[in-house]
């Protein structure tokens, strides 16, 4: 596992100005939707959770996952237990894992789509006990069981992810659409980092796949904090 800073992601600088408007809009859009959740006493995480009574380790909150059929957007909320995973980064609540599903890949990518119905991991967002994003991170292909493809191909499917309905929640699905547009050069930091990751580790055993490892859980991992982000993106514009 590689622990990002930020550091190692580019100078948010360099962006051309209308990425970073648009980044701009979703960080004032996330602590929106923020607001209006802890107005009402609730968050992204109680939102998943709230047509559930017991929350049970390693199921999909909520149940099904969410899937929108006109972007083929797809996630879910579910945690570990503790004991069966290496978190070394600290404690967390849970987090979601965000994909892409085929028939959502651009057309210019469309050939990728017919080799698999498998949907492509994009990343996961750890979730604090307080209900808030505290780190982004990726993981091997065992994990998702995902279709695999470069950081190159999944930063450009990134773009596409899109939850446009009401379940389980306008707010939260609102939420994290824009949290993957604020953290979007950050996120193709982690994948990149992860591809790197994967091309260095050495099996445990020599007729193990890397990709099939089971001592390769997380790939890359950074922390992020929405408010400070905002803040960097708007010194950029100013710049």
């Amino acid at each position: 596992m590689r622990i990002l800073t930020h550091a190692d992601v580019p100078p948010l600088s360099q962006l051309p100005k209308p990425e970073l408007l648009e980044m701009q809009a979703a960080g004032h859009c996330v602590l929106d939707c923020e607001r209006v959740l802890s107005d009402g006493g609730a968050n992204t995480v109680t939102e998943m959770l709230s047509e559930s009574g017991e929350f049970y380790q390693w199921d999909h909150y909520p149940k099904g996952d969410i899937y929108c059929t006109d972007s083929h957007a797809q996630y879910y909320y579910h945690a570990h237990p503790p004991e069966v995973r290496d978190n070394t980064w600290g404690d967390e609540h849970g987090h979601f894992h965000t994909f892409l599903r085929p028939p959502g890949f651009p057309l210019d990518l469309a050939h990728h789509a017919i080799v698999t119905e498998k949907p492509v991991h994009l990343v996961a967002v750890s979730m604090g006990f307080d209900g808030r994003a505290g780190k982004l991170f990726t993981t091997n292909r065992w994990v998702t069981d995902e279709a695999w493809f470069d950081a190159g191909t999944v930063s450009r499917l990134l773009d596409h992810f899109h939850i446009g309905h009401e379940t389980p929640s306008r707010l939260a699905n609102v939420w994290l659409n824009n949290l993957l547009i604020l953290f979007r050069p950050t996120i193709r930091a982690l994948l990149h980092a992860r591809d790197e990751v994967l091309a260095l580790h050495a099996p445990a055993s020599v007729d193990a796949h890397v990709f099939e490892d089971r001592n390769l859980e997380v790939t890359s991992i950074i922390d992020i904090d929405v408010t400070q982000q905002l803040a960097a993106i708007e010194d950029a514009l100013l710049a």
